[in-house]
């Protein structure tokens, strides 16, 4: 994974998409909605934001 970074447009679209699938998430569960749909929005949440927050940011300009 040497060499594995996000340059700053990427990191601010993924950690847009892991914020709207979290709001899409507490949609679903707060309507009681299907548990895959659950699932599908919470794993896609999870997933950008622990990408965000777990691969550095590139020092290019």
């Amino acid at each position: 994974m040497a060499g594995l970074a996000f340059d700053s447009t990427t990191a601010t679209l993924l950690f847009v998409l892991g914020c709207v699938m979290g709001y899409q998430y507490r949609r679903v569960w707060k309507a009681d909605g299907p548990t895959w749909k659950l699932w599908v929005y919470g794993l896609m949440a999870a997933g950008a934001l622990l990408a965000v927050s777990f691969i550095p940011l590139s020092a290019a300009l």
